[in-house]
């Protein structure tokens, strides 16, 4: 079946730390995140800024995460305030997958890559492999 795929890409700037972790992650520090998301469907759909459904989804709800977190993003954030777990970088793309899915029409799939550094990443997906 034809698939449209939609790709993002930000970063955001954000601290954490990860209290019972043995060693120097323990302390506070920041990152710079880099974020993908991609968002799939095999059907267009009106948004909140389009009436007609000719979109999977608005970019816009896809990156409400770069937003500085006094407007509801995550940039500029101490993770751990927001994040119920710890938050790694497996948290992290969970949380963004979950609170993206929120602002999306239903059926659309989602996956989310987290990268804490320039080589190490995560990817977190509603996709079975």
């Amino acid at each position: 079946m034809p698939r449209w795929r939609l790709y993002t890409e930000f970063t955001i700037e954000a601290a954490h730390s990860l209290p019972q972790y043995e060693g120097p992650c323990r302390r506070v520090h920041g990152h710079t995140y880099r974020v993908r998301i991609v968002a799939e469907s095999d059907r267009l759909h009106p948004s909140r800024y389009l009436p007609t459904p000719d979109m999977v989804c608005d970019f816009r709800e896809l990156r409400w995460a770069k937003a500085d977190v006094e407007a509801g993003g995550l940039d500029h954030a101490y993770l751990n305030d927001i994040l119920e777990a710890p938050p790694t970088a497996e948290r992290i793309a969970e949380y963004l997958h979950r609170e993206t899915k929120k602002r999306l029409p239903t059926g659309v799939k989602l996956t989310v890559t987290v990268w804490e550094t320039p080589t190490s990443w995560c990817e977190y997906t509603d996709e079975e492999s």
